[in-house]
């Protein structure tokens, strides 16, 4: 067991140096440096726990830091989804686990797509679009095959849990094809969720790409116990790079995550670059594919994303075993390596990212060996 101050939290097994590097010369938006990177103290990579459940789901994606405890969800501790199921099958993954920061794992939920309360077109497969929203209410989604393929890929939903991890209602329709990450936004019992959506045309281009990807967002409605319920649906981004990959099933716009300005940045993984969608809660028309904030660099098909305390943006790689801190101007500022493992080094290995809640931390998901590891 591994324990470091100042707060001495239990990161699980003995960490190894994670390797450090400040990169220059990316294409950028402009600006310069004015703070310290947030990556800067952190450089060591300790595992935590595997992420496999009884089932023996594999292949991490989501990854939710709970903010309050409620019912099974307990404060500080990191939910995850699996993809996949014990065969290795893309799409098929049912199960949401919940890890503690010192090792501790429970299944939170195991969905059974035969017994859901509503429509998911193709079942569930449950992928990196994941977040807990005020009151407990879990949302993942859902991008489901039959067999692993592209084949059989189908428009899916996202699944709303209670805090027991009881499927209480699905979203399906009116835009939702495919549903790949997300991020939430709430003000009183209203709630915001930006999704990105990889299914638009993919399949029909046989793994050509296609310029069809999307970004939605879809304002809910809290009442007392119900289930949150739908009252809008707003198409913020289109036209993002996408196909159809037997390694990954589908490759499209990823990681999104909101800027203290309201600022929405997406992961857009095939065209290599950070995407910026500004005033993203209220606009009311579509802004394209964005502005381009940052493009290659340390950047390597970018795809997990998660906007750090200060404000930049932290991206991992799918190409390689990197994390990548860029600011809004556009400044690729830091660079760890998180998963050197096979052959190109930590190539396929990460997606999900969280910062912890005492924000010294980043939680992320190894699907190389399907743990969940923090750097710290």
């Amino acid at each position: 067991m591994k324990l470091y101050s100042p707060r001495m939290k239990s990161w699980g097994r003995a960490g190894v140096v994670a390797a450090a590097v400040v990169v220059f010369g990316a294409t950028t938006a402009g600006g310069a440096v004015g703070r310290a990177p947030f990556l800067g103290p952190l450089n060591t990579v300790s595992p935590i726990a595997s992420t496999v459940p009884a089932n023996g789901d594999v292949n991490p994606y989501g990854t939710f830091v709970v903010r309050h405890s409620v019912g099974k969800l307990r404060r500080g501790h990191v939910l995850v989804s699996n993809f996949n199921n014990a065969q290795n099958q893309q799409g098929t993954g049912t199960t949401l686990v919940q890890v503690s920061p010192d090792g501790a794992v429970s299944e939170f939920a195991r969905i059974d797509p035969s017994t859901l309360p509503g429509p998911c077109p193709g079942g569930v497969g449950l992928t990196t679009a994941l977040t807990v929203l005020p009151g407990g209410w879990v949302v993942v989604g859902s991008t489901p095959t039959t067999d692993g393929t592209s084949d059989t890929v189908q428009a899916g939903c996202l699944l709303v849990l209670d805090s027991n991890g009881t499927v209480r209602e699905t979203i399906a329709g009116d835009g939702i094809n495919g549903p790949w990450d997300m991020t939430a936004v709430s003000f009183g019992n209203r709630d915001e969720l930006f999704v990105t959506n990889v299914l638009n045309g993919t399949v029909d281009g046989r793994g050509a790409e296609v310029d069809q990807g999307t970004v939605l967002r879809i304002t809910l409605c809290r009442h007392g116990d119900a289930p949150p319920q739908r009252i809008a649906t707003t198409q913020i981004g289109s036209g993002f790079g996408e196909k159809t990959d037997p390694a990954a099933l589908v490759i499209g716009p990823t990681g999104v995550g909101l800027g203290h300005d309201g600022t929405l940045y997406v992961a857009d993984t095939l065209a290599n670059r950070i995407a910026a969608i500004p005033d993203a809660v209220h606009r009311t028309t579509d802004a394209g594919t964005g502005t381009t904030v940052s493009t290659g660099g340390s950047l390597n098909g970018p795809l997990g994303l998660v906007v750090a305390p200060g404000g930049d943006v932290l991206t991992v790689n799918s190409g390689d075993g990197n994390l990548v801190e860029t600011t809004p101007a556009g400044d690729q500022v830091a660079v760890r390596t998180l998963d050197n493992s096979g052959s190109p080094a930590g190539a396929g290995a990460l997606f999900g990212l969280a910062v912890d809640l005492d924000h010294d931390a980043v939680y992320f998901v190894d699907d190389a060996a399907n743990f969940l590891d923090v750097l710290h």
